[in-house]
C-alpha cells in the first residue's frame, strides 16, 4: 500500500515540475500561461515539494503574491499533516 502511494506522489511531483517549467517557458515567449489555479491545484494534491523545487530552480513565481503565500500555506499544511501522520 505504501509503495503505490509513494509512486503516485513521485508522479504528481514530476508533473508539477513539468507544468511550472512549461509556464516559465510560456512566460518568456509571451504565450498563453498555465493558470495559477492549475499550478496551486497540483501543489494541493501532493505536488508541493515539486512546486517549491521548481520555483527555486526556475526562479519562477517567487515574488508573485498572493500565489507565493498560498503555495507556502499549502506546503505547511501538508508538512503538518505528514508530521502528524508519522508521529501518530
Amino acid at each position: 500500500m505504501l509503495l503505490p502511494a509513494c509512486a503516485l506522489l513521485v508522479l504528481v511531483n514530476l508533473v508539477t515540475i513539468c507544468r511550472y517549467r512549461q509556464d516559465k517557458q510560456r512566460a518568456r515567449a509571451g504565450a498563453w500561461r498555465v493558470p495559477e489555479s492549475t499550478l496551486l491545484g497540483l501543489a494541493a494534491i501532493g505536488g508541493s515539494p515539486g512546486a517549491l523545487l521548481a520555483c527555486r530552480l526556475l526562479r519562477h513565481k517567487t515574488r508573485k503574491q498572493p500565489f507565493a503565500s498560498l503555495l507556502l500555506l499549502i506546503a505547511a499544511v501538508q508538512a503538518g499533516a505528514a508530521a502528524g501522520w508519522l508521529l501518530g
